[in-house]
């Protein structure tokens, strides 16, 4: 039910946040004149609409997105009433033009900054005094799962073996019969890879070294390298993590005032992160193909909402909910820049036209030549078209992968 939950909250969110995108375009075409006929919350059928003035407001009943339809965009369109000439879009100021073409952006990154804002005020912000990686500081649970570990305890479970063996929430492991690990990663491969019965855990708690001898329990898991693999008995010792070195909090709250700087700080680091992971995009292509394929499902390769969503759900079913808000924020970020791409059909294509029309004016006017006019985007087609398959063909790669090799971060 908890992983049902996440799942339905960030796909909700998302939702939210693409018909505010919508919103924002529709508010800004408004207020500047420009004629809006129809704001729809989803696709296909119409469920419910209502009309109030010249715009027509509803729902529609595939909930993947919205859009709003704003008279005469381009010089090429026909839907421009007689009468209604002068409103349409494409005849204002090219500034007028590009905040309401780059409002829905401006949108996303509000939403992302206020939450951002929110969070560090009442969830806190990933303390960066943490260690990275996290030594395998662990949670000692109740019980382990023999076949699903996304469900809770139930009656009949095995207790534990970590918790029978005397292990304590934030011991921190050193060594799996002998062998270090050095992160909660290599702990649940090393634990994995050994028969399930008698095993020595060297751990350390509060600052003393000690030896438990515990029974590690048999459980059946996915690959750890294949997500999507048949499952196979494998070893559990009882345990979840990654967790923070007690004494070190894993997030840092702040007031109102002192959390403008942190949001700032923030959002600087996200802006870098995301033009890093748009950087390789190109690159790991290939990776996700071997991951739709069959190979290991390489966790720095982009998801897409299904994939978010999974997150969520996980995160949630784990206990982990902090996480479901830093997914909102990474998400709407994302869009926020994606969108301002200077590519047909997203909104960044618009604005870079707009302004190329000036530009050009302007140099035409300098040179003593005939104003050129207005872009015939109707030779623009054959590229928007591509950019639509290419667009499409990726989207489609990325959530085949999200749904046959999802990524997981939670492993016990």
């Amino acid at each position: 039910m908890l992983y049902l939950l996440g799942v339905v909250a960030i796909a909700l969110g998302i939702l939210i946040s693409v018909s505010l995108h919508e919103a924002g375009h529709m508010l800004t075409a408004k207020a500047f004149g420009m004629k809006v006929t129809r704001y729809f919350v989803g696709f296909g059928p119409t469920l419910w609409s209502f009309r109030r003035g010249e715009t027509e407001y509803g729902i529609k009943a595939i909930p993947l997105g919205g859009f709003c339809k704003i008279v005469g965009m381009t010089p090429q369109d026909d839907d421009v009433e007689p009468g209604d000439e002068h409103r349409a879009m494409w005849r204002y100021p090219v500034w007028k033009r590009t905040i309401v073409m780059s409002a829905g952006s401006v949108t996303h990154f509000a939403l992302a900054i206020v939450a951002i804002w929110l969070v560090a005020m009442f969830v806190g912000m990933p303390n960066k005094d943490l260690p990275n990686p996290l030594p395998a500081h662990v949670k000692v649970v109740d019980c382990v799962i023999p076949t699903d570990p996304q469900r809770d305890c139930a009656p009949g479970d095995p207790a534990s073996p970590a918790r029978q063996a005397g292990l304590r929430d934030d011991d921190k492991i050193l060594a799996v019969n002998g062998t270090p690990v050095a992160d909660y990663t290599e702990l649940v491969k090393k634990v994995r890879d050994l028969p399930p019965g008698k095993a020595t855990i060297r751990y350390e708690r509060d600052g003393v070294q000690n030896d438990a001898q515990v029974t590690l329990a048999a459980v059946q898991r996915k690959p750890l390298d294949d997500p999507n693999g048949a499952p196979k008995t494998v070893s559990a010792l009882g345990v979840a993590g990654p967790v923070p070195p007690p004494g070190v909090p894993a997030t840092v709250t702040y007031g109102p005032v002192e959390a403008i700087p942190a949001t700032a700080g923030y959002t600087k680091d996200l802006a870098v992160g995301t033009y890093e992971a748009m950087k390789r995009i190109p690159q790991k292509v290939p990776a996700l193909w071997t991951a739709v394929t069959g190979g290991e499902r390489d966790k720095d390769t982009p998801i897409s909402v299904v994939g978010a969503s999974r997150l969520g759900g996980e995160a949630l079913a784990n206990g982990f909910w902090q996480m479901l808000p830093f997914l909102f924020i990474s998400l709407n970020f994302f869009v926020g820049v994606f969108n301002l791409l200077p590519l047909l059909p997203l909104d960044g294509g618009h604005i870079a036209i707009a302004w190329f029309e000036r530009v050009r004016s302007w140099l035409y006017a300098r040179i003593g030549r005939r104003d050129p006019g207005r872009v015939d985007y109707m030779k623009l087609m054959p590229l928007t078209y591509a950019v639509i398959l290419v667009g499409g063909a990726f989207t489609l790669l990325t959530v085949t992968a999200d749904v046959v090799n999802p990524i997981t971060l939670f492993s016990r």
